[in-house]
C-alpha cells in the first residue's frame, strides 16, 4: 500500500512555518482573508463594522458600533425629515402672524394663510418621499403627526380665540385627533389601523377649510367657508367612527389569534 509522503500530509514549508514565525502569513491564510473581504473589498478588522449600503451593498466603518451608529445617524437628516421639521417651525410663526395687530388685519391673515399652505404641502410631501425613496426614521414616526396636530391644532385654536369660529367646532376636531391617536397606541400591540380614504379626504377637507376661515373672507366666500367646515365636521365625526369600529374588530382579532395560539400550544 502506498503511503502520503510526510511533507505532502504537513504542506508546503512555508505554511508549516507560518506558525512558528511571528508576523508570518501562509499562502492558504491570505487566500482566506481575500476570501472573507471579497474581490474588492478590505478586510474587515476586530474593531470594524459592516454597515448595509444604500444599493444593497456593505462598506466597512472604522470604530466599531460607535462608527456604525454615527452612519446610521446620518439618515435622521433626510428631506423628508427636515420638511417635517420646517412644519413645526411654522407654527410659531403662524401663531403669530395671525393675532398680529389684534388679529383682524387683511395683510398679516393673508401672511398667516401663506404660512398655513406650506405647512399642509409640506405634510403631503414629506411622508410621500419618505414612503417613496425609504426614507421612514424613528424620528419621523414620531414628528410628522406631531406637527400635522400641532399646526392644524393652532390655526382653529387661533379662529376660536378671536372668535371667527365657534369653540365647539375646534373642540370637536381636536377631541377626534387626539383621541384617535391615543386609540391607536391602544391597539398597537393587536395591529396598526390603516389610513383610510374617508381619513385622507378628511385631513384635505380640514386643510381647505380652516385655510379659508384663516383668510378675511367677506360675502359669498364667507358663506361657502361655512358649509366646507360643516362638511370637514361631517368627516371629522364619522371617520372618528369608523377608526373606532376598526379598533374593535382589530383588537378581537388579536385576542381570537392568541388565544388560538395558546391552545395550540398546548397540544
Amino acid at each position: 500500500m502506498t503511503g502520503v509522503p510526510a511533507s505532502a500530509a504537513s504542506g508546503p514549508p512555508s505554511a508549516r512555518n507560518a506558525k512558528s514565525v511571528p508576523g508570518t502569513v501562509g499562502a492558504a491564510g491570505a487566500a482566506g482573508s481575500t476570501a472573507a473581504s471579497g474581490p474588492s473589498g478590505p478586510a474587515v478588522g476586530s474593531g470594524d463594522s459592516r454597515v448595509s449600503g444604500d444599493q444593497g451593498g456593505t462598506k466597512v466603518v472604522r470604530g466599531g458600533k460607535l462608527g456604525a451608529a454615527a452612519v446610521n445617524q446620518a439618515s435622521l437628516w433626510n428631506i423628508a425629515n427636515i420638511l417635517t421639521m420646517i412644519r413645526l417651525l411654522l407654527v410659531p410663526g403662524f401663531v403669530a402672524l395671525m393675532l398680529a395687530d389684534g388679529g383682524y388685519d387683511p395683510a398679516w391673515r393673508s401672511l398667516a394663510w401663506a404660512a398655513f399652505a406650506v405647512a399642509m404641502i409640506t405634510d403631503i410631501f414629506d411622508g410621500h418621499l419618505a414612503r417613496t425613496y425609504d426614507l421612514v426614521t424613528d424620528f419621523g414616526k414620531i414628528a410628522d403627526p406631531i406637527a400635522d396636530k400641532a399646526i392644524m391644532g393652532a390655526a382653529l385654536l387661533c379662529l376660536s380665540v378671536l372668535g371667527d369660529l365657534p369653540w365647539w367646532v375646534t373642540g370637536v376636531i381636536l377631541g377626534r385627533e387626539l383621541g384617535i391617536t391615543l386609540l391607536r397606541f391602544v391597539v398597537i400591540r393587536y395591529g396598526v389601523i390603516p389610513a383610510s380614504r374617508g381619513g385622507k379626504l378628511k385631513t384635505l377637507i380640514q386643510g381647505v377649510a380652516v385655510g379659508m376661515y384663516v383668510l378675511a373672507l367677506t360675502g359669498p366666500l364667507a358663506t361657502l367657508r361655512f358649509w366646507v367646515m360643516a362638511a370637514a365636521v361631517v368627516l371629522t365625526v364619522a371617520t372618528g367612527l369608523d377608526y373606532v369600529r376598526q379598533a374593535i374588530v382589530l383588537r378581537n382579532q388579536g385576542i381570537a389569534a392568541r388565544e388560538a395560539a395558546s391552545v395550540e400550544a398546548e397540544r
